[in-house]
């Protein structure tokens, strides 16, 4: 493990009690680098990938329109007729974030998974389009449209799409009985949402902490397109060799994934989100950017609620892979209460910091981890890869 690297994992998981666990790994050309730290810390150790998972889906998506089996031009609606909502919305308006798709309600707040999948399908334009462009919809939609196109449910797309062709034997959407113990545990999870303190208790290993993903896909194989996979470091460092390889899709592809899509500068001087085709790309102000500043224009990536980050730049043959758990025992969100801080909380202004709970539970505050990690992960990743040892 590279004590530089490991030093700085020690951040998240000694020094703050940001994170449970904590896995990362990075390479540029043909230096690499890895360490982790943390409660059930093992290169056997299975992550819950979150949003990560849009990745894949992206991918597929992108082999299928160099298979000439998608196009991109074409309506929603065309593919999947049971969208008729999206009857004039194409899959390239979903697949970059051009559009901002909502349901009539809550997909985890369904009875069941039939109501969910039905209420998925009402899924229509926002009428009032909030200042976000990124949302699960568009990904958990493109699913149905992946597998129309590739006659195929989406896990066995991603399986000989991706996971056969990078070699990676450990990852799945349903995780096998064998390995489930290797599955980290995201709870207990702790919220604050105004007057609501919320503590979710029914989180299980190898379940998909996303409660979108819990109700549609649970323990099944039918893989969401936004959330639902599980797997190793091991696995994800192959996924970023093959993608940089030009193994899973053309530069071409690549390239196509990583344009700014949705990006620009307000009227008030700030700027809206830039994403690609269901991925991040370089923002302008860093501060909001889920790529390295040290990466260039072609680089994209992803980054997943339970802790965990991916990203790739093919112009410089680089990757980043952060795996880890900031659910477990953390309080993940604080949404104060209006006229209230998160000092008033007893946090820093960054959110880092521990809380009593009403039962008298020390919680570890994991609030804007995602903004930690540039100053605490990313730099020294950099100086990591720029030395000569």
């Amino acid at each position: 493990m590279n004590e530089q690297l490991l030093k700085a994992i020690g951040f998240f998981t000694r020094d703050t009690g940001i994170m449970d666990m904590l896995a990362v790994s990075c390479g540029r050309g043909e230096k690499r680098a890895f360490a982790r730290d943390g409660r059930e810390a093992s290169p056997r150790t299975i992550f819950d990938l979150a949003s990560v998972t849009k990745l894949f889906t992206g991918l597929c998506l992108m082999s299928l329109r160099e298979e000439g089996k998608l196009d991109f031009s074409r309506r929603v609606a065309d593919y999947c007729p049971a969208f008729s909502r999206l009857k004039d919305v194409t899959v390239e308006q979903l697949m970059a974030f051009q559009v901002q798709v909502r349901t009539p309600e809550r997909i985890d707040r369904q009875p069941d998974r039939a109501s969910a999948l039905a209420c998925l399908r009402e899924a229509g334009v926002a009428e009032t389009p909030g200042p976000r462009n990124y949302s699960d919809i568009p990904a958990m939609i493109l699913k149905y449209v992946a597998e129309a196109a590739a006659d195929e449910p989406l896990m066995a797309c991603v399986r000989r799409r991706i996971l056969d062709i990078a070699g990676m034997e450990e990852t799945w959407a349903r995780v096998p009985e064998s390995r489930k113990a290797d599955c980290l545990l995201y709870g207990p999870e702790y919220r604050i949402e105004g007057e609501n303190r919320i503590c979710r208790r029914d989180i299980r290993r190898g379940i998909p902490h996303d409660p979108k993903a819990a109700i549609l896909q649970g323990e099944s194989d039918d893989l969401c397109g936004h959330a639902g996979l599980f797997s190793t470091l091991g696995d994800l460092e192959k996924l970023a060799e093959a993608i940089l390889a030009e193994r899973i899709v053309s530069r071409d592809s690549l390239r196509a994934m990583a344009v700014n899509r949705t990006g620009h500068r307000r009227p008030d001087g700030g700027y809206s989100q830039y994403l690609g085709y269901l991925c991040y790309r370089k923002h302008p102000d860093q501060y909001f950017s889920e790529i390295p500043a040290s990466m260039s224009q072609e680089a994209f990536g992803m980054g997943g609620f339970t802790g965990n980050h991916f990203s790739v730049d093919p112009a410089q043959g680089a990757w980043r892979i952060f795996l880890g758990n900031r659910v477990r025992g953390r309080l993940t969100v604080l949404l104060p209460l209006v006229g209230r801080t998160r000092t008033d909380y007893g946090l820093r202004a960054d959110g880092v910091g521990t809380l009593i709970w009403e039962d008298g539970t020390v919680i570890p505050s994991s609030v804007d981890y995602v903004h930690q990690k540039d100053e605490h992960l990313h730099r020294v990743i950099d100086m990591v890869l720029e030395s000569k040892d």
